[in-house]
């Protein structure tokens, strides 16, 4: 109201104080061609949120989801916004990055990594950035070697399946009277896979080059070189979240025997996303050449194309324009054994 009646405010203008960052939090992958993504966010969870941002502190969240929503593909991807204040950019920058480092983004695959990294960029804390930042960004920082966590999640797997007991409670997980050979784990990490080799018995737990002080289904303790380290383990169906000293990684574990019902055929091109056909540019028995349009699919706002991945002929199209595919769906089938020769007169056979 004062600022309405006059054009200065009582006691004069404060002025900027400290330095204020926002990022938005996307359920979008950077590392294929930010593909938006849906399901069920299992974990929402920032540390360190302030009601309001005050001199000397602050972190604020506004969040359009919360833990246990389910998010569609009929709207935008953004999850939330996260700001922090801090008297000077640098840790302002670094406030925001440890806050997103240690939050729990379980169930869809974000843009959290990214950001931690961007703001963690020297780059960026220089105030050294243009349009053409993320050009020279490396998109996909995902860890190769996620050994300490796959155990975790292994140990943290059987400690889940020994909380569910009904009989035999007692009998230490694992326990044999004669041991022929450890007990296997198998997780799936991104295209890559992890395997984890443990053995259960009286005294705990064993795994080669660590030591297991504690074990829970939600948290487990591992001591390497003595130094320990504790993760916070997240089971959900197959899907196993780790959260540790170096961040998250989401681990799926592999199943012992394949389910025949959940084989594809060979050559298979599966929907990245749940949404919608929005067109289809080649039909069956049509010779298709490596990155040649197939279809377009529509997500969140945003059409994505698949491409044929090799030369082949097209052997199936399953789908039409204007169909609801969910995520996972054969789309198309392309066969790679059956690229078409040319004769020496110039024509396919």
């Amino acid at each position: 109201l004062a600022g309405a009646r006059s054009s200065t405010t009582e006691g004069g203008d404060p002025g900027p104080v400290g330095h204020a960052i926002e990022v938005r939090l996307y359920a979008e992958d950077p590392a294929h061609d930010w593909q938006p993504q849906s399901g069920l966010l299992t974990a929402l969870d920032v540390p360190g949120v302030d009601v309001e941002l005050q001199p000397g502190r602050g972190l604020r969240l506004d969040a359009g989801f919360e833990t246990g929503s389910e998010v569609s593909t009929h709207y935008d991807a953004m999850l939330a916004k996260v700001v922090a204040w801090a008297p000077t950019r640098h840790e302002a920058a670094r406030r925001l990055a440890a806050a997103l480092a240690k939050a729990r983004l379980h169930g869809l695959v974000t843009n959290r990594d990214l950001l931690v990294r961007i703001l963690r960029d020297q780059r960026f804390l220089d105030g050294g950035v243009s349009t053409d930042f993320l050009a020279s960004f490396v998109l996909d920082g995902a860890r190769l070697d996620v050994h300490h966590e796959a155990v975790a999640a292994a140990i943290a797997l059987a400690e889940h399946r020994r909380s569910r007991r009904a009989v035999q409670s007692g009998i230490p997980v694992a326990w044999r009277n004669v041991v022929s050979q450890p007990q296997r784990a198998r997780f799936a990490h991104g295209a890559a896979e992890v395997e984890v080799d443990w053995y259960g018995g009286r005294d705990g737990y064993a795994v080669d080059g660590l030591t297991v002080l504690a074990a829970g289904p939600d948290r487990v303790t591992l001591e390497v070189g003595g130094i320990s380290a504790t993760y916070a383990v997240a089971v959900h169906g197959r899907a196993v979240d780790v959260d540790g000293p170096l961040g998250h990684v989401r681990l799926d574990l592999v199943p012992r025997f394949t389910d025949p019902s959940e084989q594809v055929a060979a050559g298979s091109l599966l929907a990245p996303m749940p949404g919608t056909v929005v067109s289809v540019a080649v039909a069956a028995g049509d010779a298709v050449r490596a990155g040649q349009p197939v279809l377009v699919l529509e997500a969140m706002k945003m059409q994505h194309t698949i491409t044929a991945p090799a030369d082949g002929v097209v052997t199936e199209i399953p789908v039409d324009a204007g169909a609801q595919v969910a995520a996972g769906a054969v789309l198309a089938v392309v066969d790679p054994e059956a690229v078409p020769q040319t004769d020496a007169g110039g024509d396919q056979t």
